[in-house]
């Protein structure tokens, strides 16, 4: 990061608010005083959810590339750059072009109190009307219903993908008040849709939906996907269409294709072939979900034979995703090292590998800026479910305790995740 960038966010950071007031309104008016540029975008693709919606949004940007699309993407948080959150067209956009929008957003706001996401959003928004292009996507940052990213008025299309519990203290404490939030993104005769939740879920995702007049599109009913013998098949009113898995590891990355899929397949205003659809899910990449690392510092500091994966899962569902994935791989012992935010639900995410992961080392979250749970509370967390638990002073300490070829999950956290990708040499591109 430059110096001047770094001077810039340093400068917009001290602006927020001591309390986090989900709305709207600050976002609406700084948009307004910029001469609403959030109204002059390309159609744009808005993508919500507790996980996965970050490898969907990697799908819908492979498939729409594929078909020759000039895409712009908003995603959070970042992993090693800040610039990772802004992509103009399928480059992540330039220091200069970043201090541009963050300034003149700036501006605007005047000193007022305001949360760095809000400001990037409008950055994002802003950078996104002055470059031309085909499509916009849109990560929700947090819930949906007052996210920033919920400015825009019409979108394309708009999708939710995995619910799960998660940020309770400001979306709601049951699975019921967590979908309707999240399905505050539907828009009146706009797609919205969904994966696969529980009837009642579903139930409160398609009231959401008829109190927005959106059109619900259900999984199961009007799309569907499936692996079936080693092949991804996916199916539609339209048709169907069976091609390679994806390139992005674990199961649940079907269910994210599908939705991108369905997401894409259920609009009118951006063409997409079905073989670039199908070249997408060959193509798309999303660091730290199920990541595969194979070269670096860290890998070199294992015993021979070992195998070193990332993930920035967090809350108990991901857990049991992660679960999942690596019981499929018992070739090896299963060690976890894990560093989490200290709002996380850590004991319910290690609940997932009781039986499976016969080692767990917790470690220090890096950097001071975030506040990371202390390595004994999860240990104890561990311990409490009679998983061998034990803590190590860093990462780099906990890599030199393994003595024997092992399967290193490192888990818990994008931040800590950000700090593997760039401890291993690996900067998101």
């Amino acid at each position: 990061m430059s110096v001047a960038l770094n001077n810039v966010l340093t400068a917009l950071a001290q602006l927020h608010p001591r309390e986090i007031d989900l709305s709207l309104g600050r976002t609406v008016e700084l948009l307004s005083k910029l001469g609403n540029p959030h109204h002059r975008l390309p159609p744009v693709f808005h993508v919500a959810g507790t996980n996965g919606k970050g490898s969907t949004v990697a799908f819908l940007r492979s498939c729409l590339e594929a078909a020759g699309k000039r895409v712009h993407v908003y995603t959070s948080p970042h992993l090693v750059r800040f610039n990772e959150r802004i992509r103009l067209n399928g480059k992540l956009i330039d220091d200069d072009m970043l201090i541009e929008v963050l300034r003149d957003v700036q501006a605007v706001n005047g000193g007022a109190p305001i949360t760095l996401f809000e400001i990037i959003t409008v950055a994002a928004l802003l950078s996104f009307a002055r470059v031309p292009a085909d499509a916009v996507i849109l990560e929700v940052g947090l819930g949906g219903r007052l996210d920033a990213t919920n400015v825009i008025v019409r979108p394309t299309s708009t999708g939710i993908a995995q619910l799960a519990m998660d940020h309770e203290q400001y979306l709601g404490d049951t699975l019921l008040k967590i979908a309707s939030e999240k399905s505050g993104i539907a828009k009146p005769n706009v797609p919205l849709v969904h994966g696969h939740y529980s009837k009642p879920v579903m139930h409160k995702v398609a009231e959401c939906a008829a109190a927005a007049g959106a059109k619900l599109v259900v999984r199961g009913t009007d799309w569907d996907v499936a692996d079936y013998q080693g092949a991804l098949h996916y199916r539609d009113n339209a048709g169907k269409i069976s091609t390679l898995l994806p390139k992005l590891s674990g199961a649940f990355q079907i269910e994210n294709a599908g939705l991108a899929m369905a997401m894409l397949r259920h609009q009118k205003e951006v063409i997409v072939p079905e073989a670039a659809l199908k070249a997408g899910l060959g193509w798309a990449e999303w660091p730290a979900r199920m990541q595969h690392i194979i070269y670096g510092p860290l890998v070199e500091k294992l015993p021979k034979g070992s195998e070193l994966w990332l993930d920035g899962g967090h809350n108990p569902a991901a857990g049991k995703v992660l679960a999942v994935h690596f019981a499929n791989k018992k070739n090896l012992p299963l060690v976890l090292i894990i560093a989490m935010l200290s709002n996380k639900d850590c004991s319910g995410f290690l609940k997932a590998f009781i039986g499976l992961a016969p080692r767990i080392i917790s470690v220090p979250l890096p950097g001071t800026e975030h506040m990371g749970h202390p390595s004994e509370v999860i240990v104890e967390a561990a311990r409490a479910h009679g998983l061998n638990a034990e803590s190590a002073s860093s990462t780099e300490a906990a890599l030199n305790m393994i003595v024997s070829p092992s399967t290193i999950l490192m888990c818990g956290s994008l931040y800590f995740a950000g700090y593997i990708l760039k401890a291993s040499g690996i900067v998101p591109q």
